[in-house]
């Protein structure tokens, strides 16, 4: 069997020949604190957030899109895999795990263990934008150069990919999280109200704009005032948020900026004709299109089914090895 995985801050994908996306879930365990044994991963898990007693922990385990908890990974890691090679003969999948472009070579055997100790025959490791450009349905093979920006929740990694490979990448750790620690932040300063990460991502889903007068909603927030320390209400509206964001939404513009600066001519003039391709959760936020084409000058648009889009490409690539090998760190062939 073989099976693709989008292994993100926020969301895991898992992507299986001939099936397509198999599985979905929020990177999040909760575990014992005492015996340090997972209690519930994925959705369940993320449920627990903010709400566990003080025996009980939900910890997301990727930060920043590379591993922060390598044994807490792990275990999650096997959960999933087992639970999509469940009624087949075991005998250990063949993986293809997408990561950030720059990670270091620390970062990347960590990620091959933790594949490995979960049970994999063979492991390799994609970049996820060449997974991303691949899952978005560009030809990649073609000498012609596309730019992808993947904003996900830990990372935004732009590349500009032709004739197979990465031509041109640069990442930052600066994305989906970044702009819910904004909104946390905001509303402490500006409000005095005290609320935690998943009202946060809820007032970026639901009210959230990078763009001026793109959009315009208004949200209660539901959080415990700083002053007194009562629950409290108040109302913010889509141009609060956009304040809120400014910061980190520049860094992310910069950053694209600061590849399409440096691509070669003649790709350049590529990218001019095929335009900006944007994927990750990232991507759906309001307004993020429209400012990356104003920004930039070259037209921008979403890609379908954005959030699956590495997932998607990290199965495809399993399928084009023959082409993707000198682009791929793999471990050894255990069996």
């Amino acid at each position: 069997m073989d099976i693709g995985i989008d292994l993100g801050t926020a969301t895991v994908l898992v992507y299986v020949r001939n099936r397509g996306i198999v599985l979905m879930e929020p990177s999040v365990v909760a575990v014992d604190r005492d015996s340090g044994k997972p209690l519930a991963i994925g959705e369940e898990a993320r449920q627990m957030i903010g709400r566990t007693p003080g025996n009980i922990i939900a910890v997301r385990p990727m930060r920043e899109g590379v591993i922060a908890d390598y044994e807490v990974t792990q275990q999650m890691l096997r959960t999933f895999i087992r639970k999509i090679c469940v009624g087949s003969s075991f005998i250990g999948p063949r993986v293809m795990v997408g990561v950030p472009s720059g990670i270091t070579v620390v970062e990347k055997r960590a990620v091959l263990e933790s594949a490995e100790e979960a049970g994999a025959r063979q492991t390799f490791l994609i970049e996820e934008p060449l997974a991303a450009a691949l899952g978005a349905g560009i030809d990649i093979a073609k000498p012609n150069g596309s730019i992808v920006v993947d904003i996900g929740g830990g990372t935004t990694d732009v590349a500009v990919i032709s004739l197979g490979g990465i031509v041109l990448s640069e990442a930052a750790r600066i994305a989906g999280d970044k702009l819910d620690e904004s909104l946390i932040r905001y509303m402490k300063n500006e409000h005095k109200l005290l609320i935690g990460e998943r009202t946060a991502e809820e007032i970026k889903i639901k009210a959230g704009t990078v763009f001026p007068g793109n959009r315009s909603v208004q949200l209660e927030v539901r959080g415990r005032d700083l002053i007194n320390g009562l629950p409290k209400t108040v109302v913010i509206d889509s141009a609060q948020t956009l304040e809120a964001m400014q910061e980190t939404i520049t860094s992310i513009v910069t950053l694209v900026k600061s590849v399409l600066e440096r691509t070669p001519p003649e790709l350049a003039a590529d990218i001019m004709d095929r335009g900006i391709i944007l994927t990750g959760g990232g991507a759906l936020i309001d307004g993020m299109d429209r400012l990356l084409e104003k920004e930039t000058g070259i037209h921008t648009h979403v890609a379908d089914n954005a959030i699956e889009c590495v997932g998607i490409g990290t199965g495809r690539a399993l399928e084009s090895l023959n082409i993707l090998a000198p682009q791929l760190t793999s471990s050894r062939k255990r069996w």
